[in-house]
């Protein structure tokens, strides 16, 4: 029985047998329910799975037909295609660029004051929630490790307390790739699977952390991990690893604005900046005025050195400094306004590219050619040696995100190539997993390249890091059965495909509302916050255990609880959501589906799974 979310379908009427077979015979004893056509499981026969990758036919005539100007024709366009895709992909990246940079304008004040609460950091939840609205604001985790690193450097912040924090800062660096994947949602089955990729990264860092962190807490089996590692080898300060991606994009991206990289880092451990925007971009020539020593007592003060046959010291020293060259170089606004000016202009440059680059994908990767890549990225090995595609995968997106040096840029590139059909969820999930192992050996190499006093604390805070993400590779996908976030996050792309406001409120809960809301109840105590969150917590896990028994075990449960249908139709269905909304806001687009019959009448053999499943929550 397919679980994909039917398309264009009225309601089906089912006739259901006593024995729990489909029958036409009028003299058996049955009864018949309707069953809204917004249930999932009641798929029509033959309907086809929109989780497949979908046919890239080839458009016009094969190679063999065209004559030779028309071949000459179609390489020189599939040329000038390529040149359009590299060039379209180089802004979409430096926009992600400046959209970082923009949000770092936009709340670099706040997040100083975040992290000065340091008695809120001592809550493990509290700093859980903290990583994820730094990440969130700053749009990038290397920043966000950079303040940890800096903070637990200068005594401000116990490695113990700076572990939850990193959970987060995993968490909240899944919200780029979920932006991305919206730019897609003018068509269905692309936007299903863009937002299901970018699901399944977000749902996987959740899970890790709903299974770590309580783990953290008793045990601080993280902390004492890394400690031991950090302890067993000699660390000395080494040269920071070049980044690549940087010395591509810096051309561009500086020539708009250039902030500096300390800023943020300084306000988080009590230093006042005025303005993060960087101004002086080094020196352009230093003058010595040489000036001699008339005592040789000063040259205990002061190094001197001889100048013929007498002793001199260094006087006067001129050093002019090099400005920068950006747009906002001695500008009069302040960092609030000029990173609204950015945020607006590279989310706008960032969706032009994007849909550009979704559009030329559609007509590249057409015919036989799309066909050999697509075989290519989802090819398994031959059997036995099947299970090591997937591990294949693991280290294909750690290399590729330790080379472009941002995992980021990686996950964003991966959505749209999903949206199109060439990457399969199942091929997708193993190299998101990776790019969360790749961008922790970028930070642990810069970790390495820091100063000395700063050395242990740096690597100590990297290797948690990177020990979270093979924990979590451990946990959720070492067991093929255990691969829960892809499921998850099918079932969560085929809502959003139906009623694509779903994804906004998903956006807005996940990574905004629900965080605030810990945030706050977090400064008024663990007390309330326990208070608050444990009851809510508590339904949570019980509404779901219920959900699971409807499904597998009905008769275990009590009869009113065997199915929803005892609740109003607003708390068990997203269709009475849904009218409310998109008649609000005409901008969101409406369910084509027809809506669900509210005079549908209820079934009472509620233990026929057919009909559980037309009430489950």
């Amino acid at each position: 029985m397919s679980h994909s979310q039917p398309g264009h379908r009225a309601p089906t009427t089912v006739s259901i047998s006593l024995e729990g077979q489909r029958t036409g015979d009028a003299g058996m004893e049955e009864f018949k329910t309707q069953v809204p056509s917004w249930v999932p499981d009641l798929e029509e026969e033959g309907e086809t799975d929109p989780w497949a990758l979908p046919q890239l036919k080839a458009s016009g005539q094969s190679w063999k037909e065209l004559t030779w100007a028309g071949r000459l024709r179609h390489v020189v366009i599939g040329v000038l295609k390529g040149f359009a895709l590299l060039g379209l992909l180089y802004l979409f990246i430096c926009s992600l660029d400046i959209l970082s940079s923009a949000f770092q304008l936009l709340s670099s004040k706040v997040t100083g004051n975040i992290f000065k609460e340091n008695a809120v950091l001592s809550n493990p939840v509290a700093g859980l929630v903290i990583g994820v609205l730094v990440t969130v604001l700053v749009q990038s985790s290397s920043t966000s490790s950079s303040i940890v690193v800096s903070m637990v450097a200068s005594k401000l912040l116990t490695v113990q307390a700076s572990v939850p924090i990193i959970m987060g800062v995993n968490v909240g660096t899944s919200i780029t790739s979920t932006l991305v994947s919206m730019a897609q949602s003018g068509a269905r089955d692309e936007f299903r699977r863009a937002f299901g990729g970018s699901a399944v990264h977000g749902i996987f860092n959740w899970m890790t952390v709903l299974v770590l962190l309580p783990l953290e807490i008793a045990a601080r089996a993280l902390e004492k991990l890394s400690g031991l590692v950090v302890g067993a080898f000699p660390l000395s300060p080494g040269e920071r690893a070049p980044d690549i991606l940087k010395v591509l994009t810096e051309p561009l991206t500086h020539l708009i604005v250039q902030l500096d990289a300390n800023a943020i880092s300084d306000s988080a451990t009590g230093n006042v900046t005025n303005s993060i925007i960087k101004q002086w971009c080094g020196t352009d020539e230093r003058a010595v005025e040489t000036v001699l020593v008339r005592n040789i007592s000063e040259c205990s003060v002061q190094f001197c050195f001889p100048c013929g046959d007498q002793l001199c010291q260094e006087g006067n020293v001129t050093v002019n400094m090099k400005p920068c060259h950006h747009l906002f170089v001695g500008s009069s606004l302040t960092d609030l306004a000029i990173g609204f000016i950015l945020l607006a202009g590279s989310l706008l440059a960032l969706c032009s590219g994007l849909v550009l680059i979704v559009r030329l994908l559609n007509s590249v990767l057409r015919g036989q050619i799309a066909q050999v890549i697509r075989k290519v990225i989802n090819a398994e090995f031959p059997f036995p040696f099947g299970w090591l595609s997937g591990y294949l995968a693991i280290v294909v997106g750690a290399v590729m995100t330790f080379v472009v040096q941002s995992s980021s840029v990686f996950t964003s590139a991966i959505v749209p190539l999903m949206g199109v059909g060439v990457i399969s969820m199942e091929r997708a999930y193993p190299l998101l997993l990776g790019s969360n192992v790749g961008t922790t050996t970028t930070a642990l190499l810069a970790a390495l390249a820091s100063p000395a006093d700063m050395l242990l604390g740096a690597v100590q805070v990297s290797l948690i890091h990177l020990f979270f993400n093979m924990a979590g590779i451990l946990l959720w996908y070492v067991v093929p059965a255990l691969r829960l976030p892809i499921p998850l996050a099918k079932k969560f792309g085929n809502v959003t495909a139906r009623y694509r406001w779903v994804a906004g409120v998903y956006l807005l809960f996940s990574f905004f509302l629900i965080p605030l809301a810990v945030f706050g109840l977090s400064m008024a105590g663990g007390v309330v916050l326990a208070a608050v969150g444990g009851p809510l917590l508590g339904l949570l896990v019980l509404v779901i255990l219920i959900n699971l028994m409807q499904r597998h075990h009905p008769t275990w449960l009590p009869r009113c609880l065997r199915s929803w249908a005892f609740l109003p139709l607003w708390l068990h269905s997203l269709q009475p959501w849904d009218h409310a909304i998109t008649s609000c806001c005409k901008c969101c687009p409406q369910a084509q589906d027809p809506p669900a019959d509210t005079t549908i009448k209820e079934a009472h053999h509620f233990e026929h799974p057919v009909v559980l499943a037309s009430h489950r929550l």
